[in-house]
């Protein structure tokens, strides 16, 4: 075996958790170099949100280093299973999504997948080409390479199956569908989240059936959101998105404790060993300072980067307003004799999606008016044109009067 296969080995393999097998990537590393072909990696995605976030990003970075070992992606959308809701990970059964809404969300991942992914070493699939035109006989006799017992043996149906929580068997066929979309593509190689092992090893058991080389499984790290707990997800509003502002990008990677800090810079930015022990030496406040820059020149450009930090720093550190924040109109439909309850300013400016979220900013301390704290969510507030209201973190809004 020549020293570059063991070194695409490592490269292959770095930041990983599970890997089934490395024997396996290694012949197949070495039958593709003698076949002087690339090797095929496939990644699926549901494009079950318009955006991307940080999290993706992680097996995008992982596919991107395939494609600069001279191997082929092979990134499938998953337009068809999107209608039908993959529970990896969850209690309950993901909404399904209309086949206009999968249509939108799938355009906007294309556009954004490039942006980490090279486009001349990615091929583009839609599973709905080998499903879409499958009758119902295809599909019994798809059913018939797995067992209930098998299905059962995945962590989050087996947990609802004890818990007597309803599982469809819509739901069970997803995993199957997964499986069938490896071997429509010939994959080698199936990245995925660790919370996706079951369905990737499924996938190699049914290359198998259908006489194929099964796939090499590399699973990695589910990186945590904002809140620090839960895996990164917009359902969960603790996401970074690629196509977030710069400001709110940088606001939001300013947000996140110091030590999940340490993961983005290795898992989204790739960071070796020896800068994180560089970047430690540093001020934490530094250091994240760093990390939201870097990530805000990719994904928009170093002046959009500079003008986020320094802006981040004036109102956060210096403690002045933004430059630039958004305006809300009060006229006397909204406001009786000059007056209007707080809940409902806040409401109306949108730094609050309900009364009830409005009441908890302000029992909690985070909501000022021209920089004095409110404490009593039952006030009602004597509009002043020009007035500054802060609601959170990152919530501005200048109030004027009509």
């Amino acid at each position: 075996m020549s020293l570059e296969i063991e070194q695409q080995c490592e490269r292959i393999t770095a930041r990983s958790v599970d890997l089934v097998s490395a024997d396996e990537l290694k012949r197949a590393l070495k039958a593709a170099e003698k076949e002087g072909r690339p090797l095929r990696v496939k990644y699926g995605a549901d494009p079950s949100a318009p955006d991307i976030h940080l999290g993706h990003v992680v097996g995008l970075n992982k596919l991107r280093e395939c494609q600069d070992l001279g191997h082929t992606v092979v990134f499938i959308i998953g337009d068809f299973t999107a209608m039908i809701g993959d529970p990896s990970g969850k209690s309950k059964t993901r909404p399904q999504l209309s086949r206009e809404e999968v249509m939108a969300n799938a355009k906007s991942y294309q556009e954004q997948v490039f942006q980490v992914l090279d486009r001349d070493r990615t091929e583009v699939r839609f599973n709905s080409e080998w499903f879409g035109p499958m009758n119902f006989e295809d599909v019994i006799r798809l059913s018939a390479h797995v067992t209930v017992a098998q299905m059962l043996q995945r962590d989050d149906f087996a947990k609802r199956h004890a818990d007597n929580q309803p599982i469809s068997l819509v739901e069970f066929l997803y995993p199957l569908v997964q499986a069938y979309d490896s071997v429509m593509v010939k994959a080698d190689i199936e990245l995925g989240g660790t919370d996706q092992l079951f369905n990737l090893l499924l996938g190699r058991e049914l290359q198998k059936i259908y006489g194929q080389e099964p796939q090499v499984v590399l699973t990695l790290p589910l990186i945590e959101g904002l809140d620090g707990v839960q895996k990164m997800s917009k359902s969960l509003n603790n996401y970074v998105g690629v196509t977030d502002a710069p400001g709110d990008m940088f606001g939001k990677l300013m947000s996140v404790s110091d030590d999940l800090m340490w993961r983005y810079f290795t898992y989204v930015l790739c960071t070796t060993d020896g800068d994180i022990a560089a970047l430690k030496a540093k001020h934490p406040r530094e250091a994240k300072d760093e990390l939201a820059r870097r990530i805000v020149a990719w994904f928009h450009d170093e002046s959009a980067a500079r003008a986020a930090s320094e802006e981040f720093a004036k109102v956060f550190s210096e403690r002045q307003n933004p430059t630039d924040m958004p305006e809300i109109i009060i006229g006397a439909d909204l406001a009786s004799d000059g007056r209007i309850g707080l809940l409902k300013l806040l409401t109306t400016a949108g730094l609050a999606s309900s009364n009830g979220e409005a009441r908890r900013l302000v029992q909690q301390g985070g909501v000022r008016i021209d920089d004095e704290k409110v404490s009593d969510p039952r006030m009602t507030v004597t509009i002043k044109d020009g007035m500054i209201l802060r609601a959170g973190k990152r919530g501005f809004a200048r109030v004027r009067l009509k």
